[in-house]
């Protein structure tokens, strides 16, 4: 069972744009503030815009401790954020999610684009691979992922996904409450393959 003395580090996806709705920005400042009051070090992809700048800006100005990891053809492009504990650059986005991965006991992303799903995804993948067997959360802040969330249960229905592997994803909408669940969480692998004509 994983608890509050084996997560120490929480990698956060998110979208390097702030979205349409103030609310995004809010819980993105509540999660870093939460971190950093939990003592939780926040993993991230390194860069001062959009959401991921607000939560990494948040946990520091708690008193967290921030590690961002970058490619180099992005800090070139003046996004890298300076002010964090620190700042590992690596030759590639593919080393970069690697990294980040290896770095964190836990997975959050928060609302984004193509890059936050294409990292969430990834990780979720590998847990139902059994290449890890650390919690993985989606923040579903205001709705936001709620189409995909049915689309999650569509792929159930439709027997391309085992019903216990759609529960290796944990979704909620508030941060405290998503935070206890990644703490309580308790891994539970079953093999990706779903043979033809099985009943779920």
């Amino acid at each position: 069972m994983i608890n509050s003395n084996t997560i120490k580090n929480i990698c956060v996806y998110c979208g390097s744009s702030f979205g349409r709705q103030a609310v995004y920005i809010e819980t993105a400042q509540a999660l870093g503030e939460l971190l950093a009051e939990r003592g939780i070090r926040l993993i991230y992809g390194g860069a001062k815009v959009g959401l991921m700048g607000v939560v990494a800006d948040a946990a520091l100005r708690n008193g967290g401790e921030v590690i961002g990891v970058i490619p180099d053809s992005l800090v070139t492009h003046e996004v890298a954020h300076t002010g964090l504990t620190d700042l590992i650059i690596t030759d590639s986005m593919h080393t970069r999610k690697m990294r980040m991965a290896e770095l964190a006991d836990a997975f959050i992303a928060l609302p984004g684009g193509w890059g936050t799903l294409d990292e969430l995804f990834e990780v979720l993948t590998w847990a139902q691979l059994g290449f890890h067997q650390k919690p993985c959360g989606l923040l579903n802040v205001a709705g936001y992922y709620e189409g995909l969330k049915q689309f999650f249960k569509h792929t159930v229905e439709e027997a391309f996904v085992r019903s216990s592997n759609y529960d290796l994803l944990l979704i909620e909408s508030e941060p405290n409450i998503l935070l206890n669940r990644l703490l309580q969480y308790e891994s539970s692998h079953t093999p990706k393959w779903i043979k033809p004509a099985e009943k779920l």
